[in-house]
């Protein structure tokens, strides 16, 4: 079974709701409406939710992917 804990590098990675809003330039509001519509890759930790950059960036990188190919 894989260990499901963290490790440093990846919390140093964790963004915040206002980090990612301002890492791809878009408002809160727009960020919350693509987490509750399963948009964008997010976690809920202890009631807050985060994003971790090397995700978001993969996230990025597939949909400009699939936005030239369109």
């Amino acid at each position: 079974m894989e260990n499901s804990k963290p490790n440093i590098e990846q919390i140093g990675n964790l963004m915040t709701i206002d980090e990612v809003a301002g890492y791809l330039r878009v408002k809160k509001r727009t960020v919350y409406d693509w987490v509750k519509k399963g948009k964008i890759p997010a976690m809920k930790t202890v009631g807050l939710w985060r994003f971790r950059r090397d995700r978001i960036d993969k996230w990025l990188e597939a949909d400009s992917t699939a936005q030239v190919g369109s």
